[in-house]
């Protein structure tokens, strides 16, 4: 693992190889590997940077109304398994008439910045060798997602004008936390948003542009005067938001590997960070070796022609993913990411 290949690799400078990073839910294998090597995963792993998107001091359960949508089957034993509760929203009208402001509270800029400033100084004694960013989960759509669920959400969405203004107190909240974070001694940041589906947008193009991406670069506006790296990341297709992301201020982009690779790559492999890969979760856990190699070498083919490439496994690797399987991997990658 390396803070250097991390660090340049985030500002497009030379390193000896590819930059590495993965979203891990698979307990059993970061322990093992732990174990086996002697030390922790992310070295084991050869990580340069980890992920860093916190919710931030406040449990909006604990100060308002939020929405349990449970939570399905991942990890090994269905351990993580959690049953819907109901909401506390009825009607698309009352979601309409929420203020994420008045809901929750405005969090004190100086207390928030005392908080991450103490956050990032944990991860860099935790992680030494390696870029720990800061970053935020609940910006404007996530954080709607978590208040309302995805029944209520959608119905309310069907308002436009009122579901704008509901996103708004969802942004000035936001903001604070954007704020905060640029009061710190952070050098990257990783803002988080799940803004669309699988299959693409789940509001119409011209809302996300009127509406979010604006709002995208007042926050982003703010970290960037400070001198802070933005990387933006959605689960989810948001190709047809790729320029409008860049255009908004995003120093990089962090996508699934349900979009594109070769697009991305082919306009902006030499302006911005991409950390992405064509490997997929489902390759690893139901795929073979030659698959798997396959996935590799055809981003290979296109990585080593972006300067702020990061090899990672885009929709995370979840815990049915083989030991042999996941060795194969990363021994592979290992084998293949000199420049």
């Amino acid at each position: 693992m390396s803070y250097q290949i991390g660090i340049d690799t985030i500002h497009l400078r030379p390193t000896p190889r590819l930059a590495h990073t993965e979203y891990m839910d698979h307990d059993a294998l970061v322990s093992a590997a732990a174990a086996r090597a002697g030390r922790p995963f992310e070295a084991a792993w050869d990580f340069d940077w980890v992920w860093n998107t916190p919710h931030g001091p406040v449990d909006w359960a604990a100060v308002g109304r939020v929405t349990d949508m449970g939570h399905a089957e991942w990890l090994e034993g269905g351990i993580d398994r959690r049953e819907p509760k109901e909401s506390p929203f009825k009607t698309p009208e009352e979601v309409l008439a929420f203020d994420a402001v008045a809901e929750y509270g405005l969090p004190d800029i100086g207390e928030l910045a005392a908080c991450y400033e103490a956050n990032y100084w944990e991860g860099r004694r935790r992680y030494p060798d390696l870029v720990y960013p800061g970053g935020y989960y609940r910006t404007v759509v996530s954080g709607a997602i978590d208040a309302f669920g995805w029944d209520m959400l959608l119905r309310a969405a069907a308002d436009p004008a009122g579901f704008a203004r509901v996103l708004d107190s969802f942004f000035r909240l936001s903001m604070q936390h954007f704020k905060a974070w640029a009061a710190t001694s952070i050098e990257v940041f990783i803002c988080h948003d799940d803004m669309v589906w699988t299959q693409g947008p789940f509001m119409r193009p011209d809302f996300y542009r009127r509406v979010i991406f604006p709002r995208y670069k007042e926050l982003w506006a703010v970290l960037k005067a400070a001198g802070k790296k933005i990387l933006y990341c959605s689960d989810g297709d948001w190709t047809m938001f790729v320029d409008d992301i860049a255009a908004a201020g995003a120093d990089g982009f962090i996508f699934e590997p349900v979009m594109p690779l070769e697009a991305v790559v082919k306009k902006y492999g030499q302006t911005h960070v991409v950390a992405a890969s064509k490997v997929d979760c489902r390759t690893l856990a139901f795929g073979d070796k030659d698959a798997i190699r396959a996935e590799i070498d055809a981003t290979l083919a296109l990585a080593f022609d972006c300067p702020g490439f990061v090899f990672a496994v885009g929709n995370h690797i979840p815990s049915n993913v083989s030991f042999e399987n996941a060795e194969f991997y990363i021994e592979y990658l290992r084998s293949r990411w000199h420049r």
